[in-house]
Parts: C-alpha cells; structure tokens; sequence
C-alpha cells in the first residue's frame, strides 16, 4: 500500500510517498479500514519536526513509527473475532495512528458510524479538533447556560467546532480571529467577533467564565484580568507558549481563576455524540483545502502557516 512516510525528523520535505506493507488486525478488537480521508493537525507536524517531547514518545534520534495521521474515515475491510460494533462495508470515522496511508488499524473503542449526512472528507475533519474542543468545553470547563465563554483561534480547526458546542451548551459565546473570518465565524454561532490584529480582548475590561486557546498564542498570564472570579483559562498546546506548566502551579494559589492544559481522549461515545450533532445539523466541520495524499508535503506547508480556516484534508482515495 502508499503511505507517506517520514523517516528523519526535519521540515515537511522529508515526507515521502511510499510502498509499504498494509496493517493486518493482530489484535481481536481491531477494525481494518480502506482509508478513504485523513486529516492533518497540528500534532502531526511537532511529532515530524521533532519537539523534544514528542521524540520522547517516538524516538531521539529517529521516528519509530514513520507513518503520520491520527484522523480517519473510510471503509471497514476485515473485523478481529472481538468486534461488535461493526462489519465489514461500514463506513467509519474516528482516531487512529498512521492514517495518512491507504489502510490502517484501529481499535473499535475510537471509532463511530460516519455521519449519513456528510462526506469522508468531513467525516476526516471531525475525531481529534472535535473531540478536543467538546471534552475541554463539557468536561474541562463544565459549561453551562448563560455562561460567557471567548474562544480565541475561532477560525481554526478545534476553534470553529468550539464556537458550535459552546453555543449548542447555551453559553454566550466571542469569538476571537482575524479581520477575513469575521463574518465566517458569526456563522458558526459567536453572539460576537473580535479582530485580534485590530484590538486586544485583555483591555477591554470584559470578564468571561472560560476561556479557550485554541491556537496556544495566549498565556494565562494574558488572560487573568478577563477571566471572572471562578474563571477558567484552557489549552491543549502544553508545549508552546513554554510557560504552562509554570502556570499550572501559580494558578492554584491565586484563588478560584484556574488554568487548564487539555489533551483529547478518543472514545467512541463521544464520537457518537459528535455524529448526533453533525446529523442534527447543529454542528458541521469545515474544510479549508483538500490535498490528495501526493501533496502532502504541501498540506504541512499550509497547516504549518498557522492560518487555517477550519481544517486541511488528504483524500487518500478518490
């Protein structure tokens, strides 16, 4: 099978599209996918550059496991004797390692029924932004109705998902992006839009019970004089801006304004969540560009900028 495969850490040069042995299920809760659409995120160019702390997890020197892509949809073509959920010809969506390749293997447990109402190439764009923006909005922050939630980085792939959730939750929802997605994003469902290149949201003098960096371009630090009295600051970038973990610690001494540094735990239940919703029509992904997978070295070009409108697919399969 094709895959793009990485076997130095580097620029987005060093990805090559290759032939490789096609993934077996060894395991019995394993589900064999044609992949169909992959996304790319942001993960997948840190663990290609090589930040320290993703070569801790894949190698020092070089990468153990050579095949990125962490979002998948596609077609089930074999099922481990353990697999319940689904059957071979299902269409599939959800988390898995090495999905920029033409088949991989997942287990069933992150993994969900595509939407009927959307493509693959959607489908591909939902598992981790998703996921990521919905657990740190439902379980991190515990939104509620009436709450004032700002997300900034509105515009980008868990932004623009943040900005539907936090509105579906009832919350009153500003969205922070830049001047050319300002209309974009009142779309989605921000009650307001601010222009980051045009004013500051910490000077204003407005207080919010969450807020969301969804892009790690803020601090906590940056953000306390807008957060209320039990206010809450939450990111997923623990590695950029380097001063989080610092954060984590000062923020429990300061009364009741918290920081939070959030990662995605794939599961299926919450992907079935996500489905309802996208099925519902109360949330929908939205794609900026879809490269086919020749052009993936392109595609990290692009996500690298920084400026994504919502997100970058592979198609992997016409």
């Amino acid at each position: 099978m094709r895959a793009a495969i990485y076997s130095t850490y580097g620029p987005p040069e060093v990805i090559e599209i290759k032939d490789v042995e096609q993934p077996s299920i060894k395991e019995d809760d394993r589900v064999l996918i044609r992949v169909h659409s992959a996304s790319v995120n942001a993960l997948d160019y840190l663990y290609r550059k090589g930040y320290l702390p993703t070569r801790l997890d894949n190698g020092l020197i070089k990468p153990k496991n050579s095949i990125l892509g962490i979002d998948v949809a596609g077609r089930v073509e074999a099922v481990g004797k353990n697999v319940h959920r689904f059957k071979i010809g299902d269409h599939v969506f959800g988390s898995c390692f090495g999905s920029h390749s033409e088949y991989v293997s997942s287990r069933e447990i992150f993994l969900s029924h595509k939407p009927k109402n959307i493509t693959f190439e959607e489908a591909a764009a939902i598992p981790c932004a998703g996921q990521t923006a919905l657990q740190a909005l439902r379980d991190v922050a515990q939104v509620k109705k009436g709450q004032k939630v700002l997300i900034y980085g509105a515009s980008g792939g868990v932004g623009h998902f943040a900005v539907q959730l936090a509105q579906s939750f009832g919350a009153e929802v500003t969205a922070v992006c830049s001047t050319s997605n300002l209309d974009w994003v009142k779309e989605l469902g921000a009650h307001y839009v601010l222009d980051y290149t045009k004013e500051n949201f910490a000077d204003n003098g407005k207080k919010y019970d969450v807020i969301l960096d969804a892009v790690g371009k803020r601090t906590f630090f940056s953000c306390i004089r807008s957060l209320t009295e039990n206010g809450v600051y939450i990111t997923e970038h623990l590695f950029y801006p380097k001063y989080h973990p610092v954060q984590l610690m000062i923020s429990s001494f300061i009364g009741g304004k918290k920081a939070k540094i959030h990662f995605a735990k794939p599961n299926n239940s919450d992907l079935d969540f996500l489905c309802s919703l996208v099925e519902e029509e109360k949330l929908r992904p939205v794609i900026e560009k879809c490269f086919p997978l020749e052009q993936i070295v392109e595609a990290h070009q692009h996500i690298e900028n920084g400026r994504t409108k919502g997100k970058i697919v592979l198609k992997i399969k016409e």
